[in-house]
């Protein structure tokens, strides 16, 4: 059973049914049992960042969270689940994140020609090996929505970027932590086999 994490963000039920569509059994819940109880773990959502680590300390969640990891359990975390792994925001300077992986949220930089949002599709490179990234070919294309990204304080563990007005760290892995910043879940067959490339860890 795979566990969703809900902390009352947006974009939860996409996952849980891109996960029914690959036959997995999906729970979303905030039940701690529950969630150290599944295989695998997700941190999906989108939204502000502070709200949300607001709403993962009021559940009670950061701790369990932190006893997934530690248990060796995979997790993943998707766009502003990501983000809420990492130390700090630009989004909202003074609320520590989670703080499992090193690095910062940034906000991306104004440039001629960006809407920011950064919203609809862009390619990857993939700058080291990793395991969500099997069978994906050179340069596949995902869906992206989010103003802020990643810059990861240890460039070793970034398994995905991209560009957009930035050198974006669009995906990271470092043991059994795995987090996309883009949406595998909207994100056609190339992001189909990215959460099955997750579920079959």
């Amino acid at each position: 059973m795979i566990a969703i994490i809900d902390y009352d963000a947006g974009n939860i039920r996409s996952v849980e049914k891109a996960l029914r569509f690959l036959g997995q059994e999906a729970l979303v819940t905030k039940n701690r049992e529950a969630i150290l109880g599944a295989d695998k773990v997700i941190l999906p959502g989108v939204g502000s960042f502070g709200d949300a680590m607001g709403k993962i300390r009021q559940y009670g969640l950061e701790r369990v969270i932190g006893e997934v990891i530690g248990k060796d359990t995979p997790f993943l975390g998707i766009c502003l689940g990501l983000q809420l792994l990492f130390e700090r925001s630009d989004e909202t300077p003074g609320v520590p994140g989670l703080g499992i992986l090193k690095g910062e949220i940034l906000r991306i930089p104004d440039g001629e020609g960006l809407k920011i949002p950064h919203m609809g599709w862009n390619s990857l490179t993939f700058p080291n090996a990793g395991r969500l990234f099997r069978g994906i070919s050179k340069e596949a294309y995902v869906y992206f929505v989010h103003s802020y990204y990643l810059k990861a304080a240890d460039e070793r563990i970034v398994t995905a970027a991209a560009e957009y007005g930035a050198y974006i760290h669009a995906s990271v892995e470092q043991g059994n932590v795995f987090a996309c910043q883009f949406h595998p879940e909207k994100s056609g067959d190339v992001g189909l086999q990215i959460l099955k490339n997750f579920v079959e860890l």
